[in-house]
Parts: structure tokens; sequence; C-alpha cells
């Protein structure tokens, strides 16, 4: 049994829930606060309450994406879902193929069945054991996918991708849900240097496409990213305003994140994801996920919340 979480086993349960929560499961079970029962919070006054659809419900609205900004929240119950085993894993192809990766990716996912999830990544290929030498430090963009479904018809779900032609490396088969979970935590050790840059979309114009060719062919350190999740699927079935996330109608979210274990890399790095975002966010929904956002600002939260910024206030 599993609930929505993020992409790593390292990302703690109560911020990821606070700012919606997207994951793998998203697409087939929506986000973690769209399976979220109830929440204990401590108040600012010492008050200990239970908020949920029936008892605080207004408070219980907030939560669900308004951030830790309403107390402290002790406990959550949340709906699980039968997940066993999932059929997942990474495919990779060279960064000159990102262009045709993505334009596939952007008509292929949200026509997909729910069951299947992919994430999409610039990435330079870590020098590490899980990928052969000849391809250590190599520049590539590859999908993470995790089919939820029966095993059994992973493959056929992800036909479309594999016309694309042969793939630079891959490791896909069936494995439980915690090991894909957990795949990368080895990747970003604690003590690394972050920075991020986030926006939400509701498409991906062959313009767009071109500027994150171009930006996510350039990254700046060996660890460095840009990442593209989908919320599509049963993330729209629930209203904009039925919680504090607002964005049921987009199709990803993304974040740059310029990351090394040296500060003195931070200055190109930063320079890097800002010029990254600040090329696409034209072609944004104006907000971003609040996880994947930093101190940027009031007018940065105001659109973010749009329409649900009032209530919050």
């Amino acid at each position: 049994m599993a609930t929505v979480s993020g992409i790593v086993s390292t990302t703690g349960v109560a911020g990821l829930t606070l700012g919606g929560g997207h994951g793998y499961l998203t697409r087939r079970y929506g986000l973690t606060i769209d399976n979220l029962i109830e929440a204990d919070v401590v108040l600012a006054d010492g008050r200990l309450i239970t908020a949920s659809e029936g008892s605080n419900s207004d408070l219980f609205w907030a939560i669900r994406g308004g951030g830790g900004n309403f107390g402290v929240v002790t406990s959550f119950l949340f709906r699980l879902h039968p997940v066993k085993m999932v059929f997942g894993g990474p495919m990779l192809w060279p960064v000159e193929r990102a262009a045709d990766i993505l334009k596939c990716y952007r008509e292929f996912l949200p026509a997909a069945p729910v069951e299947l999830y992919g994430f999409f990544a610039f990435l330079n290929v870590p020098p590490g054991p899980s990928f052969p030498k000849e391809i250590h430090l190599r520049k590539a963009c590859g999908i993470v996918w995790c089919y939820s479904g029966d095993v059994r018809r992973a493959e056929e779900a992800l036909r479309p991708v594999r016309d694309l032609g042969p793939t630079l490396f891959e490791h896909l088969g069936p494995m439980p849900y915690p090991a894909l979970q957990s795949a990368f935590d080895g990747l970003y050790p604690t003590g690394l240097q972050w920075y991020w840059k986030a926006d939400i979309f509701k498409a991906l114009s062959d313009e767009a496409i071109a500027l994150h060719v171009r930006f996510g062919s350039s990254l700046p350190t060996l660890l460095s990213t840009m990442h593209l999740y989908p919320i599509d699927g049963a993330v729209h079935r629930v209203e904009s305003r039925d919680t504090a996330f607002r964005f049921r109608d987009c199709l990803w979210s993304s974040v740059t994140i310029g990351i090394d274990p040296d500060a003195a890399n931070n200055p190109r790095m930063i320079s890097w994801a800002k010029e990254y975002w600040e090329a696409l966010h034209p072609h944004s929904a104006g907000g971003a996920y609040v996880n994947f956002m930093m101190d940027e600002g009031q007018d940065r939260v105001r659109a973010t919340y749009g329409e649900n910024y009032e209530r919050l206030v």
C-alpha cells in the first residue's frame, strides 16, 4: 500500500504534503493533498486541533497546498492505494535528440494511461557504477518512468517511446515501489549547494522546447539539472478552488536546479538557473509549485495562488 510521494525517499513528508505533493503516482492518484484525510495541527495559541473535511474544514482547505503557515502539523492520515510492484527506471538519449524527445513526450504522455508516469530531465551522466563508463559525464536527456498498473502491460504502454529508436542507456524493469522511490538517493547526498527556480506550464510550445534545449544542453555543473513533472490525470479531477493548490488545469511542473558540492560554483549555477527561468517564464502559467520556490518576493506568492490568495490571507 502506498500514497503519492516525491521522487526520492529523503523528501520530508510534511513539506511535501503542505505544498501539494507530486510524484510517481500523481497521474493515477492525484497530488499528495488529494489523498490527505486529516491532519493534527498545533496552532499558534498552543491548541491541538484536527483538520478534515468535517472538522475545521477551512484550515483543511488551507493546508492542502498553502504551505506551513498555519501551524505545526504533528500527524497526517493518508488514503492508501495498492501499489506493490511497479515497472520503472530511466531511459537516456544523447542531448542532441532532446527536441525530438520533448516533442514526443508532450504529445504522448497526456494521452497515455494514467498508470504511466514519466518525468523528463536534462543531466550529465554521473560517473558511477550504475552507468557504462563510455557514457560517463556525457550530456543527455532522459525520462524516468513508473508504470503502476499490471507490469505485464508496461512495455505495451511504452511502445510509442520505443518507436523513437535506440536509447543511449536504459535500466527498466519490475521492482518494488520503494526501490524506485529511493533509486536516486545516492546522487544527492547531504551537504550540497542547491539553487531552485520553478514554474508551472499548461503547454510545451515549439518555442519553449527550443529554449529548454538551449539551456538544458549547457548544464553549469555535474549535478545541475532540469526536471519536468507531469501534473495531469487524476490531478485534473479536482477543481482549482477546492484546495489551496490551484493549478488543476496545467500539465507540467518544472524545476531548474543548480547543484554542486563547492560553494565557489554558486554564482555560475545561479546565473544559469535564473537565465533559464527568465527565458521560459513567459510561456508559463505565471506561478510555481511552492515546494520548488525560494524567497522570491510576495508577487510570486500572489501569482502562485492566484484566485485562492485572498482566502489564504
